[in-house]
């Protein structure tokens, strides 16, 4: 894409975001003219504009800081793209309703025309407990608009850090009884170059060990893009701990694949050292590979592969064929895939590799946004990934989509919580 094509888009993106704040601000001059002190008036009005101009500047300056060449994962792109979420979304509800408005005032301002060339007259007077029709619409509306605040702004100051422990039984066909009750901590998607708060990460972290669970796995994305975001919290990782060990794979993140300005031989040396810091922390990277885990007289493989995905275009390292090399001979009575990216089960776990029992997988967060209440639960990224979040069966295989643990993007997290899931294996009845 050209500059000049780039400036175009962005100056059309601008424009937009100025007609529709000019648009709403008709509606914000309406319900601050009953305001009898001109001092409060001009100050919810002046504020209106202080705050809009205040975000197409910050817009703006991604332009021209350098660190926001990193795209989603830059502090200046997330904050920005939290403060417009938070400051738009009830604009564009409270937008609904002021075109209701405009749409109710056209209406009438018809019907008069119309009443007067035919001769009769209309009544005009309608209220509702003693407000007008346009009075009653656009309180309405900023009524509806300040639900979508409200979460949002929990979802950035307490949301993302809120970490939900599900538990979650998966029926196993000839379940051995040295096996019956095996459990499994599955964390995902850490993206540690967004984390933030040190303390509440570690009681994350300490709400995962205090599982108690045979092992530990975690299913890709440790970084959002370089390996250093790691080491500020590399202690913090370092405590995961679990009686047969701290099991990882590699998501589409941690290849480093999305900087754009790598000089030579620079990312080849992140994503070393990014296997050199799993290996500090304790954690067994499986890339395309298995290990054999035994309670009992009983065998449990965990079989890790690299990213490998079927939707959005993510490179594809995973190899099958390699990580389950030697698997037949050794005949563990249960398979456990790590796999990042969930589309890979539809497309070849479920259709050559049937008889692996349960696959973990993360990536999609949830969106970081929905609506999760008992018998419901909804996202925009279910019409992305068919399998998003929670369990899902097909046959005698089994899926589980991990929420993240973590976030990217967007700097907090709407309905949708970080999670820590508790896979218990059980016999099929």
């Amino acid at each position: 894409m050209s500059l000049a094509t780039l400036i175009f888009r962005i100056g059309i993106l601008f424009a937009l975001i100025i007609l529709i704040d000019i648009y709403t601000y008709q509606g914000v001059k309406f319900l601050t003219s009953g305001i009898s002190s001109l001092k409060w008036r001009s100050g919810i009005r002046i504020g209106y504009w202080v705050i809009t101009i205040g975000f197409l500047a910050l817009a703006t300056s991604i332009f021209f800081v350098p660190s926001a060449k990193d795209g989603p994962s830059s502090k200046l792109v997330t904050t920005t793209f939290g403060f417009f979420v938070m400051a738009y979304l009830p604009k564009f509800v409270f937008l609904t309703f002021l075109m209701l408005d405009d749409l109710q005032i056209l209406v009438r301002f018809a019907g008069i025309r119309l009443s007067e060339f035919w001769g009769s007259g209309v009544s005009e007077g309608v209220t509702y407990k003693g407000m007008s029709r346009s009075d009653f619409i656009l309180k309405a509306g900023v009524l509806v608009a300040s639900i979508p605040f409200a979460s949002v702004a929990y979802g950035i100051l307490k949301g993302r850090y809120d970490y939900k422990v599900r538990r979650i039984k998966v029926p196993i066909q000839n379940l051995p009884k040295d096996l019956e009750g095996f459990t499994i901590t599955q964390i995902s998607d850490i993206h540690s170059g967004s984390l933030d708060d040190r303390d509440a990460v570690l009681k994350g972290i300490e709400l995962a060990n205090a599982q108690k669970s045979d092992v530990i796995c975690f299913t890709g994305d440790l970084v959002n893009n370089k390996a250093v975001e790691v080491e500020p919290l590399l202690d913090v990782f370092s405590r995961l701990s679990a009686p047969l060990g701290v099991y990882s794979v590699l998501g589409n993140h941690d290849y480093g694949d999305y900087v754009r300005d790598w000089k030579p031989g620079e990312k080849s040396k992140n994503f070393q050292h990014l296997l050199n810091l799993q290996k500090q922390m304790g954690w067994q990277l499986l890339k395309n590979e298995h290990v054999l885990l035994t309670k009992g007289t009983s065998r449990l493989a965990i079989i890790g592969i690299e990213n490998w995905g079927a939707k959005g275009g993510f490179a594809r390292y995973g190899k099958m064929q390699d990580a389950v090399v030697g698997l037949m001979e050794a005949s563990p009575s249960v398979k456990v895939l790590l796999s990042h990216d969930p589309s890979h089960w539809d497309a070849e776990v479920r259709t050559k590799y049937s008889d692996i029992d349960l696959t973990l997988s993360g990536h999609t967060h949830g969106f970081q946004f929905g609506v999760e209440i008992p018998g419901f639960h909804w996202s925009p990224v279910q019409y992305v990934y068919k399998q998003w979040a929670g369990l899902y069966s097909q046959g005698l295989q089994h899926l589980y989509v991990n929420r993240g643990f973590g976030f990217i993007g967007f700097p907090g997290r709407v309905g949708i919580l970080p999670e820590i899931s508790v896979l218990e294996l059980v016999s099929k009845a």
